[in-house]
């Protein structure tokens, strides 16, 4: 296969990450603020992908599989952050209360986002979207250093 189908086959594959993203909060599954995150590198994916078409560069191909693995690098985190391996950001995460007073307290509650990072909307097989996407950025991440190799 040539390089050039496997630059295709990663962009398109971000593309339908993207896709999948959107059906979901299509569906209800409102994406929290982590989930967007990982929504931008998938973004620039596409972008250079398409880029990548024109410009037969080994920079333009490496910065491909950067992009999605910043992504999958994201979902590791956002799958930790669930699974409570690690605290993540305060911003949208439900954490301790600690010596809060009532006004400090009543002003976390009233600025907290909707959907929190670390609640699991939607599992497959025990694995979160997070995790999903993770693993699937890492695949996407090899089929554009494929495309690197094949160049």
């Amino acid at each position: 296969m040539t390089h050039v189908r496997f630059i295709t086959l990663a962009a398109l594959g971000s593309a339908f990450l993207l896709a999948g993203a959107f059906v979901f909060q299509i569906l209800g599954y409102a994406p929290c603020t982590m989930c967007i995150w990982q929504r931008y590198p998938h973004v620039l994916a596409v972008l250079i992908g398409l880029i990548a078409w024109r410009i037969n560069h080994a920079l333009v191909i490496l910065a491909g599989a950067g992009a999605v693995f910043t992504s999958g690098a994201i979902g590791v985190f956002h799958a930790g952050v669930e699974q409570g391996w690690w605290q993540g950001p305060t911003t949208c995460t439900a954490g301790p209360v600690g010596d809060l007073s009532p006004e400090e307290l009543l002003n976390q509650i009233l600025t907290a986002p909707l959907v929190q990072c670390d609640q699991i909307a939607w599992q497959m097989m025990g694995i979160s979207m997070a995790g999903w996407n993770a693993i699937l950025s890492f695949g996407l991440t090899a089929l554009w250093l494929l495309a690197l190799k094949r160049r």
